[in-house]
């Protein structure tokens, strides 16, 4: 059912992320958008940094992803994705309670576009918290590499 995957499946993995970004389309500004939302490069340089994916299959069908990256203090949530005929049925769910049995570190950050009230709703009702604006940027700052643009429209939550 979840299992960890690795760059050997990295067309699969940028399937699922691809098919789910779209939902997000209208959440990320105009000039932060781009088709494919994630590259093959792109995916193989977060593999590079330290991101583990992990995938939940149904019928043999990778159908939703979720990354962690471990720091020295702390857990990022990265690249959460349902593949759109599936999602709200459960699969985000089960894949972050994986990760929360697996977390090494106690604080877990997860980083969305503010518009996204979708994803931010998944996160509090699994128990993170928002961050204030001032930590936010601190944060997004500390241990993401994203753009001044998208720094000014994400939000960061805490568990």
């Amino acid at each position: 059912m979840i299992s960890e995957y690795t760059k050997e499946d990295v067309s699969n993995i940028l399937y699922v992320i691809n098919n789910a970004a779209l939902k997000h389309k209208g959440a990320i500004l105009d000039d932060c958008w781009h088709e494919p939302y994630m590259s093959e490069q792109e995916l193989l340089n977060e593999f590079d940094s330290g991101v583990r994916m992990f995938g939940y299959e149904k019928d043999n069908v990778l159908v939703g992803v979720m990354g962690i990256q471990e720091l020295k203090d702390v857990t990022l949530i990265r690249h959460a994705y349902t593949v759109s005929t599936y999602q709200g049925s459960g699969i985000g769910k089960s894949l972050l309670q994986y990760l929360f049995k697996i977390n090494k570190n106690s604080i877990l950050y997860v980083g969305t576009w503010q518009d996204a009230t979708w994803a931010i709703q998944f996160y509090e009702k699994s128990g993170f918290v928002m961050q204030k604006r001032k930590q936010t940027v601190e944060l997004l700052k500390r241990y993401w590499e994203v753009s001044l643009k998208q720094i000014e429209n994400s939000v960061v939550l805490e568990k």
